[in-house]
């Protein structure tokens, strides 16, 4: 059942709140939509000939941004133009579809890797095949297969640009949001077992391959940054309150990113340490209380961080915790020296500790 109960989730979702799964849902029925009115203005009302490619040209214009349907829309109608031009030409020049196939095709596939034309090149083999598998070939048919296309690009477009058009301001902060939240998750789980004294092998690797998933939520974010932006380019429709993500998007972005491999460089020692195989011993519990202490620190500044840069939260409460986090690390500093003795494996435990801490708060303290 849970193949139902997954879809039936992300309906439930979609009714509820706005989200991913609202807007996927509203550009499904926008795309159903474009069809059906480029086929009734072309099939139904004005009878075309090749009313049938209006529709289909019109549906997948429907893209996930304005700026992309109508980039997507003129590389499109280029392509369709080329490959049903050259069939055309190569069906009456040689006298049959077949001769044709052999000659054209291949020409309209090279041209689909054409890096101008994008991802819609292989329209330039698809106009092709339909001229040459469609019947009689004439020029006025094959005019009128372009025409239909124009007008479903066109349709297309003015849909997705007039209803609804997609804005995705709110994924670039909740993404943002979500790489500060499981980052603070990750450090005081860790700090939390380190002072109970429960990271035996097992729990440290977990930790290390939850904080190895967060550089891919650092990407998820990155990527959603670059969508808000786009979806803002050729928008007739934007609210006027509405500003692409500026560079303190992009700022968060490195903060985090970051914070990420630092957070698995810091649980991958902890890991090391907790090795049952490891010939030296672990550290000793006054440094693990200390290393604790910091990892908790660090977590609150995370939190306040994502705070002040997704929440308008005063910058005081960021910059005290910054202070906590720098207190908390020179106590750890001070520390060390004399709990490291002349064992060389606890010396390079505690200098891969002390090299890990160092570079999570340079970060914050950069930040600020």
């Amino acid at each position: 059942m849970r193949w139902i109960r997954g879809p039936l989730e992300a309906a439930r979702r979609a009714w509820a709140v706005p989200g991913r799964e609202r807007d996927l849902a509203v550009q499904a029925l926008k795309a159903a939509f474009a069809a059906w009115l480029a086929w009734a203005v072309a099939g139904w009302w004005l009878e075309a000939p090749m009313a049938f490619v209006a529709p289909w040209v019109a549906i997948v214009l429907v893209e996930s941004t304005v700026y992309r349907s109508v980039a997507h829309g003129l590389q499109q109608l280029a392509a369709i133009a080329f490959g049903t031009a050259a069939a055309t030409a190569g069906a009456l020049v040689l006298g049959g579809a077949m001769a044709a196939m052999a000659l054209v095709l291949p020409a309209t596939v090279l041209l689909g890797n054409w890096r101008q034309l994008g991802s819609q090149g292989v329209y330039a083999a698809t106009g092709a095949l339909f001229v040459l598998t469609g019947g009689t070939v004439s020029v006025m048919t094959s005019a009128a297969r372009i025409a239909e296309a124009a007008f479903g690009a066109a349709v297309g477009i003015a849909v997705n640009a007039l209803i609804r058009p997609p804005v995705y301001l709110r994924s670039a902060d909740a993404a943002l949001q979500d790489v500060a939240g499981e980052a603070h998750g990750i450090l005081e789980c860790v700090a939390d077992g380190l002072r109970a004294g429960a990271w035996d092998a097992e729990r440290a690797n977990q930790w290390h391959d939850r904080a190895l998933r967060l550089g891919r939520l650092v990407d998820q974010a990155r990527s959603a940054i670059g969508w808000s932006r786009e979806s803002l380019r050729a928008n007739p429709l934007r609210r006027r309150s509405a500003r692409p993500p500026g560079p303190g998007y992009d700022d968060a972005v490195l903060v985090l990113d970051h914070v990420a491999v630092h957070t698995a460089g810091v649980t991958r020692t902890v890991r090391d340490a907790a090795a049952e195989d490891r010939p030296a011993a672990r550290p000793e519990p006054g440094t693990v209380d200390r290393y604790a202490d910091f990892l908790h620190r660090t977590a609150e500044a995370i939190r306040c961080y994502g705070r002040t840069r997704f929440e308008a939260a005063p910058e005081a409460e960021l910059k005290d915790a910054v202070a906590g986090l720098e207190d908390t690390l020179d106590a750890l500093r001070a520390h060390l020296p004399g709990a490291v003795g002349d064992d060389p494996e606890a010396l390079a435990t505690h200098g891969a500790l002390l090299a890990q801490a160092r570079r999570l708060a340079e970060q914050f303290v950069r930040s600020v």
